[in-house]
């Protein structure tokens, strides 16, 4: 029988099912590979008793005859952005640490409810602010991959890449992830796993630590596409604590996949194709092209012509959300508290946030109190806002003319740790093509689309039109079952 850590979130759940093993033995089994794998430093919390209260519940049921639920008897780890009823929820920062909520997630109590138990709290770039897991305040992650004749450690992505490593690692079969601006996709394709941004208002927000309010977006991290697409319907639907959350019935998207594309059609930005692209990604990006070709869609040229404004629009707005959002953080009501001797009031909220924020955290809190402030409010908010419905505008037009959209994942595979942290703008560059889909509010996921000379894995990314996760997700099978991706880093962590 292939063991326990092996299996995918399907292969899980109906084993369980069916009898083949319980959901104790597979508990125990990741419990036991996460506990094995601390070099990662994946998990910033580890709950196995919580895993294993689940399994022994999913069992009795199953025992009883009744249904174990969609995510039946699935130990995951859960990103420590997602508030977890009793067990300690930081967003990676030190200004949270100690903080233990006495209320669930929306998205965390669903997956409960659908069977699926919790091996501990993943570790993430702070409150969800970067892109390679070097700003949490618990230490970075390390991706389980190498690159070719290299001990070099590499970056696993961020801001999820507690997410993404533990799911490459097969520390469990998924995880939960968050994508502000490609915090899910960026991730994924740096540990050739799956991930899914679902339309924005699909998951709840509520019980998130915000980052951005309206771009942040909760998804399934898994192996494929199909173990995506069980998790999503798990952690989807409309909360009317969320003001959000999209009032519209959850689909039925694992029923649905179809690797058939016949009459339809892909679109390929030609503002994608940018100067000096590594040659790997643009080969894979080739590849997929023909991938989707063999599948039966026609392939068709689109304009984005606003692409090249994604990203400074970007980091105009999500650092303005982020200054407010954040500004819940002064040492009064929860979380960290510097009290210097003799501190008033504002020296205390001074001195807090100074202790209990990383540089990166603060560098996005000054750019965005200051495009918010008096004097810049209408010449950056206002112009980024602008740009983002002209970028909105784009995808509605391409609509016409195609179904979906096939671009690289990210520029580049992954970098080694300490490679662009002395370099913002070159860190930002990361999410180039995965921003404009999420300022326009629409799913995307990332797909494993092979390995480039240095044997590192590459993603290519699906975006769709707004609520049609099913034709993203049947577009990612296509490739997925032609890119035959079954590569896997070497256990250098368990030596």
């Amino acid at each position: 029988m292939t063991e326990h850590t092996e299996m995918g979130v399907a292969q899980i759940r109906d084993g369980i099912a069916n009898g083949d093993f319980t959901a104790v033995e597979v508990a125990e089994a990741f419990n036991a590979a996460v506990a094995a794998a601390s070099d990662l430093n994946a998990f910033i919390v580890t709950t196995p008793d919580s895993a294993l209260d689940a399994a022994r519940n999913v069992d009795a049921r199953r025992a009883k005859g009744q249904d174990i639920g969609k995510m039946g008897g699935v130990p995951i780890g859960m990103k420590d952005l997602f508030a977890t009823d009793g067990t300690q929820t930081t967003a990676a920062s030190h200004i949270l640490e100690g903080f233990v909520p006495q209320y669930e997630s929306t998205v965390s109590a669903k997956l409960w409810d659908a069977g699926a138990g919790m091996l501990g709290k993943l570790n993430l770039d702070q409150f969800a602010m970067g892109s390679s897991n070097e700003t949490s305040a618990f230490g970075n992650v390390v991706n389980p991959w190498r690159a070719k004749d290299s001990d070099a450690p590499l970056a696993p992505g961020g801001s999820s890449g507690g997410s993404s490593a533990a799911v490459a690692a097969r520390l469990c079969p998924a995880a939960t992830g968050t994508d502000t601006g490609g915090s899910i996709r960026q991730p994924a394709a740096f540990t050739g796993i799956t991930g899914i941004k679902p339309t924005y208002g699909r998951c709840s927000r509520w019980g998130v630590v915000a980052f951005a309010s309206s771009l942040d977006q909760a998804g399934p991290m898994a192996r494929d596409t199909r173990d995506c697409a069980i998790m999503l319907e798990a952690m989807a639907g409309f909360d009317p604590k969320d003001s959000t959350s999209l009032d519209a019935p959850v689909p039925e998207w694992e029923a649905g996949l179809n690797p058939d594309l016949s009459g339809k059609r892909v679109g390929i930005p030609r503002e994608y194709r940018m100067d000096g692209m590594d040659a790997d990604v643009a080969k894979s990006w080739d590849d997929g092209i023909a991938w989707l070709k063999d599948a039966g869609a026609t392939i068709v040229d689109i304009s984005l012509p606003h692409t090249k404004y994604a990203l400074p629009a970007y980091y105009i707005i999500a650092p303005a959300e982020a200054s407010s959002n954040l500004a819940r953080y002064d040492g009064v009501r929860y979380g960290l508290r510097d009290l210097p001797e003799g501190a008033g009031l504002q020296d205390m909220y001074a001195a807090t946030r100074a202790a209990g924020f990383g540089k990166e955290v603060k560098r996005r809190i000054m750019i965005g109190t200051y495009v918010l402030s008096a004097g810049f409010y209408d010449a950056y908010y206002t112009q980024a806002q602008k740009v983002r419905q002209l970028i909105a505008d784009d995808f509605a037009k391409a609509w016409e003319s195609c179904d979906v959209i096939l671009a690289p994942t990210c520029p580049s595979a992954a970098f080694p740790l300490g490679d662009k942290v002395s370099d913002p703008l070159s860190m930002y560059l990361n999410d180039v093509f995965a921003v404009p889909a999420s300022l326009a509010g629409l799913p995307a996921m990332s797909v494993p689309a092979g390995l480039n000379r240095d044997g590192l894995p590459l993603g290519l990314q699906i975006i769709g039109k707004g609520f049609d996760e099913q034709g993203v997700l049947n577009a990612g099978l296509a490739i997925e079952q032609r890119a035959g991706f079954t590569a896997r880093p070497d256990t250098w962590w368990k030596a």
